[in-house]
């Protein structure tokens, strides 16, 4: 039987130890910073090593899910350069029991302040997001409508749920709710982070009656971006039994996310179909006239606040409108960037002024998702979708997934473990295997080389 050194939260075969975990944990501690690493690195211990991957051990499940879906690339990233060989992570939860009795224990946890006083600092209904400046239009109306309804009738239509992309108003709507009910309500307002940000601390601090009581009190309760909870199977457990004593007691709750509820990714079935339960509104990319009013109404705000006037004619706005392509946050960007210039030169802008000053804004890459990739080469190899994120290894699907999740890596700011989710939830060390073999291939392969650089000229299209 192998002897054991446990020290320092280091738990290891004598005979396989190369590492100096207090070392790693040191780099850990300067490239994530006192905060994260006290909350979260902290508590992983070593516990095998082999020449080629690492098993760590974490407290609970909701560690290793959060250190997997936000710190695992660069933690592997940090071991490989103590370890070239390294290639894979792999997580083992310390079962409560066998910490006391087997592993160092958790060191005490820090107390942090009570949730009221917590929140008050940071979920502040932003007075400015109301509905008398939301700029209504056919992309948003329905979303609009239905939000003052709620208003009218608390608990006619719940949950209500508004999904939409980024930047498109979902924010403002419910920050719209939450002013026009909190004086005659018990508004809670918060994100989906922060209700996970105070889930933790009070699992930290042993106070979980009261997160339960101090969530639960609310008439309405307005929680923004739940995609959030996504693969956080605690905090999921958590937000259902919330949600459901909320509706038993007929509190109003308003919901907002960036998909529909049925397409959450790995979110509980039974959360989903209490989410799609309620009314389901969306808000679409604004059409060119909506965004007219939306930079004209910008325009004039600008103008009251600092008392100027901007001259942009009908042509400039028009051009500005037609171009920005994406969302709200970017139209908005793009007015200020123009304006500023204006400002600066002292002239009435034209058209031509206007593409000059936005060229690196236009011409840049659009926005790529994983989504989008898959499509398109699954359209490009002339393969079925469901078969190229099938489980089925034959060369005819198995390069073109490959090239997929070559592209997801390359294109999109999604990490290793999140594209191998949406590949079928596969793991990391697939992706890494896949950009590997691509790159090769298309350094060596012309015929790749030339597919890949195709595929690219089409997703910057579309």
């Amino acid at each position: 039987m192998d002897k054991n050194i446990k020290k320092h939260n280091v738990y290891i075969s004598e005979e396989e130890k190369t590492l100096n975990w207090e070392e790693i944990q040191t780099s850990f501690k300067k490239t994530f910073g006192n905060e994260i690493y006290n909350s979260w690195l902290q508590k992983i211990s070593l516990i095998k090593e082999f020449n080629d991957y690492l098993i760590l051990g974490v407290p609970t499940r909701f560690f290793r899910d959060w250190i997997v879906s936000r710190y695992l690339d660069k933690i592997l990233e940090q071991v490989k350069s103590f370890k070239l060989s390294l290639n894979r992570i792999e997580f083992k939860i310390i079962e409560e029991n066998k910490q006391n009795s087997e592993y160092i224990k958790i060191d005490q946890l820090n107390k942090v302040t009570e949730i009221k006083d917590s929140l008050l600092n940071y979920n502040r209904l932003n007075t400015n997001l109301n509905f008398d400046n939301f700029i209504e239009g056919k992309s948003n109306d329905i979303a609009l409508s239905y939000s003052k309804k709620v208003c009218e009738h608390i608990s006619r239509y719940n949950p209500l749920y508004i999904c939409g992309g980024v930047g498109l108003g979902k924010t403002h709507l419910l920050n719209a709710i939450g002013l026009e009910l909190q004086n005659e309500n018990n508004v809670m307002y918060i994100s989906a982070e922060r209700f996970m940000y105070h889930f933790i601390k009070s699992i930290k601090k042993n106070d979980m009656v009261n997160f339960k009581d101090f969530f639960r009190k609310s008439s309405v309760f307005i929680i923004d971006d739940i995609q959030f909870i996504s693969g956080k199977e605690s905090l999921q457990e958590e937000f259902f039994h919330t949600f459901n004593s909320l509706i038993d007691k007929g509190s109003q709750i308003i919901i907002s996310a960036d998909r529909d509820p049925l397409k959450l990714d790995r979110v509980q079935e039974r959360i989903k179909s209490r989410l799609a339960g309620g009314l389901v509104v969306s808000i679409d990319t604004p059409d060119v006239e909506l965004k007219k009013k939306i930079v004209k109404k910008k325009i004039e705000e600008i103008q009251n606040q600092f008392k100027e006037n901007i001259n942009l004619n009908d042509e400039v706005i028009n051009f500005i409108a037609n171009e920005s392509k994406t969302n709200i946050r970017e139209l908005i960007g793009v007015l200020n960037r123009v304006v500023a210039f204006g400002r600066v030169h002292n002239k009435d802008l034209t058209i031509n002024d206007c593409k000059n000053i936005l060229k690196d804004i236009f011409n840049q890459i659009r926005v790529i998702t994983v989504d989008k990739i898959q499509n398109v080469v699954s359209n490009y190899f002339n393969i079925g979708l469901s078969e190229m994120l099938s489980q089925r290894r034959s060369r005819p699907l198995a390069r073109p997934r490959q090239v997929a999740m070559y592209l997801a890596k390359k294109l999109t700011t999604r990490s290793l473990p999140e594209i191998g989710r949406r590949f079928a939830n596969r793991d990391h060390t697939t992706v890494i295997h896949a950009v590997k073999t691509i790159t090769r291939l298309s350094e060596q392969d012309d015929e790749m080389k030339k597919n890949i650089n195709q595929i690219k000229s089409i997703l910057l299209e579309q």
